[in-house]
């Protein structure tokens, strides 16, 4: 490899070292094998770096283990590295504060440049949030968008499964997985699988060096390239404190849209994107109400709405074929949750002929079993 793209994989595996040293680093000297080069007294004049900086870099780039990274991009055509202010980084990314010096990708490296929507939310959502993010990623990656998620529990996982499962004709969904760790590692460990899949249609991104774990202070880092990235940023379910918030406020910070899906006041995983709403975050209801936002924002793009009110429609024939007793346990549900001694009131039911009725509706997909013994109706897209 180039020695100088050595020494700048080396500078960004020097502890302490992040976007803000990098920049004043290489902005001080001509190159970074002139940062590895330089005097004691040299490096110390500039800002943001500390004596243990100057101590690993007084030690030289071979000090770094810099040859994982070498070894890793040998290891398999896919696999790949971009610097910023080089040919190939994304455009809107290189536009934020502080930009991640260094990318390295595994994958199809040209969805950097497609219009990104990302989509996250909670690690502990409700069944409707899955369903929703599901839906969303599906309708919109088929509209032209590419889903960029975290990779994460939850929300993340399920809006990357959305995209891969798109599909309309020849067209299929494309997905871009930022991690919080080096890309020889897979966090959680069960998204492994999924990981895999997005290899193949997608692209997993990290700006942390081959053998980085999953530290808990990389992720506010990696959450603001995921909205980076983004035209936008959709919120499905998000906690008042929730690692998601951080994701939408870097949107807000970036000049980037951020819109929020509601729900109902009482669950804990609506509050966040209440919040995010009553700060001004875009309430939306339908994958339309984004896509058509999208197209005033950047008229250039190319996006396909899709009439989606045959699944409407497939659901009230649905509906229509109710019985009456199971028609009534409909009008008695709303979308809030409600527990099994409320349905009992409303209904006038026994308990025997209740749960009888709720699990027919539960078989036809009409409403969902939530924990704590609680049901609500199925939510459509």
């Amino acid at each position: 490899m180039d020695e100088e793209l050595t020494a700048y994989l080396a500078l960004n595996r020097v502890i302490g070292v992040g976007p803000a040293a990098f920049s004043n680093l290489l902005q001080c000297f001509s190159s970074a094998s002139a940062v590895f080069e330089a005097s004691r007294a040299q490096l110390s004049c500039i800002p943001g770096v500390t004596d243990d900086i100057v101590d690993c870099l007084l030690k030289g780039v071979e000090a770094t283990n810099v040859e994982l990274d070498i070894l890793w991009l040998e290891e398999n055509p896919c696999h790949q590295v971009i610097f910023f202010q080089h040919q190939g980084y994304p455009e809107l990314l290189a536009r934020i504060h502080r930009p991640p010096p260094v990318l390295f990708l595994k994958g199809d490296a040209a969805l950097l440049h497609t219009p990104q929507l990302s989509i996250v939310g909670s690690r502990n959502p409700t069944p409707g949030g899955i369903e929703n993010a599901r839906a969303f990623s599906t309708e919109l990656a088929i509209c032209g968008l590419t889903i960029t998620s975290g990779l994460a529990a939850g929300i993340d996982g399920a809006a990357h499964q959305g995209a891969l499962d798109a599909k309309d004709g020849d067209k299929s969904g494309k997905t871009i997985a930022v991690a919080a760790t080096g890309l020889d590692r897979i966090y959680p460990s069960y998204h492994r699988e999924l990981a895999y899949r997005i290899v193949e249609k997608g692209l997993l991104v990290s700006e942390f060096p081959v053998g980085t774990g999953p530290l808990q202070r990389n992720f506010p880092r990696r959450n603001r390239v995921i909205s980076g990235l983004s035209l936008g940023t959709l919120v499905v379910e998000a906690a008042k404190r929730s690692g998601s918030l951080i994701s939408a406020r870097c949107a807000m910070e970036q000049d980037r849209e951020v819109f929020a899906i509601p729900g109902s006041i009482h669950s804990p995983q609506s509050r966040g994107c209440h919040w995010l709403i009553k700060q001004g975050a875009k309430l939306v209801e339908t994958a339309e109400d984004i896509a058509e936002e999208i197209l005033l924002m950047l008229p250039s793009v190319q996006l396909e709405l899709r009439d989606t009110n045959n699944s409407k429609i497939e659901c009230d024939e649905i509906i229509l074929d109710l019985s009456g007793s199971e028609q009534l346990l409909m009008d008695a549900l709303g979308f809030d949750p409600v527990t099994l001694d409320s349905l009992l009131s409303r209904t006038g039911m026994e308990i025997d002929e209740l749960s009888v009725n709720l699990s027919q509706l539960e078989l036809k997909g009409l409403i969902d079993s939530l924990p704590g013994g609680r049901f609500s109706r199925k939510l459509k897209v």
